[in-house]
């Protein structure tokens, strides 16, 4: 019985309509092309500063949508070590955080590399260094084997799972990755570079070749493959960030592919949606970018301590929750004193504010400009 693509016998030929997906295709590149120009055409800082959010967010997205909550202070600042771009007051990050973001850097900075399978184990290894995924422990830097049987991805509880993916034999999976990587090297100039990201995609996550990871490896594969088609390591968007806000959608197209047949066509419309949306959140992110270099113009005569300039640096870059007293302390590591100084000073400037009363402790915000 065939139950999924890679049981076809004319498997891994994909195929889609062009008349369909190209206006699509068109208003995207089109967009695409006008926001790599947009932001090429901004200050080296601030094209810094889009670079180093949208990457921070494709880190974080990506582990979300596997279940990995990954600190986001940390992700930052590792980001921000590798790309050379100084941002002060942001700590060490732990190794596991290092790793994810030197595998998904390393896809979009060295786009123009060849995909190899060492690289890919490299990738693996990254995001695996102590070999376990959770307590269970894990082939790394190499396909995976059946050893604990065939791989799925189930969901629902014991004895009553769902199966909705089954990937092929382990016996396959050499074979069918030296295919895949033949192919995303070539340098086809029949397939628009954008369409091949999103056949890359699926055809990687449906080999499903790691024991673990594949879900970030296959968006990472998406990433290089786009920055392949700009031509520019500069990443100012986060496919990543937009799947995870679609998740359940994007887990049902692929499987919906996955127990189709080769017209690929339906799936690669949602790819095309999901990055317009992505486009589109780049917009917000340069809106952000913009509002934060308005606010340092706008006190550039003004004489901020140290700590001051990181805290409102974390309140423009993502900060979770209100703004305290006990926070700035904590986030500052100074005394409450010194904490309360520190606010008080950027009242008296006009630069915080008093949130409306509410709760047990006062909370500050920034003015707006």
């Amino acid at each position: 019985m065939l139950r999924y693509i890679y049981d076809l016998p004319e498997w891994p030929s994909f195929r889609w309509s062009n008349e369909r997906l190209n206006e699509q295709l068109a208003a995207v590149r089109h967009r695409q092309g006008r926001l790599v120009g947009r932001m090429e055409s901004l200050a080296l800082k601030l094209r810094e500063e889009a670079t180093l959010t949208s990457r921070t967010e494709e880190v974080l997205k990506s582990s979300e949508i596997e279940g990995e909550t990954l600190n986001r202070n940390q992700v930052r600042s590792s980001v921000a070590r590798r790309l050379g771009i100084d941002i002060g007051g942001y700590g060490p990050a732990d190794r596991n955080v290092d790793a994810i973001v030197e595998m998904i850097l390393d896809a979009t900075e060295n786009y123009g590399k060849p995909l190899t399978a060492e690289r890919l184990f490299g990738w693996h290894a990254a995001l695996f260094p102590t070999g376990h995924s959770g307590l269970s422990k894990i082939t790394t830097g190499a396909w995976r084997t059946d050893s604990t049987g065939p791989m799925q991805v189930v969901s629902g509880p014991y004895g009553r799972e769902k199966i909705h993916f089954e990937a092929p034999a382990a016996a396959r999976v050499d074979t069918e990755m030296q295919t895949f990587l033949k192919w995303f090297n070539e340098s086809e100039t029949k397939i628009d570079p954008v369409i091949k990201a999103g056949v890359g995609h699926l055809w990687f996550v449906t080999i499903h070749p790691f024991e673990d990871g594949n879900g970030r490896i296959g968006r990472a594969i998406a990433d290089m493959a786009l920055a392949r088609s700009e031509d520019t390591n500069h990443r100012f968007y986060s496919m990543s960030a937009q799947i995870r806000r679609e998740r359940n959608r994007y887990y049902d197209y692929l499987e919906d592919t996955q127990k189709g047949d080769l017209d690929i066509t339906a799936h690669l419309e949602w790819f095309l949606d999901c990055l317009d949306r992505a486009l589109t959140g780049a917009e917000t992110i340069l809106a952000v970018v913009l509002k934060k270099d308005r606010f340092w113009q706008a006190y550039r005569s003004m004489s901020f301590n140290e700590r001051q300039r990181n805290i409102i640096d974390r309140l423009f870059d993502g900060f979770e929750g209100k703004l305290t007293s006990s926070k700035w302390a904590k986030l500052a590591k100074c005394s409450q004193d010194t904490a309360l100084r520190d606010i008080d000073d950027l009242i008296g400037h006009g630069v915080l504010i008093k949130d409306p009363a509410g709760g047990r402790s006062t909370s500050y915000s920034l003015r707006a400009i």
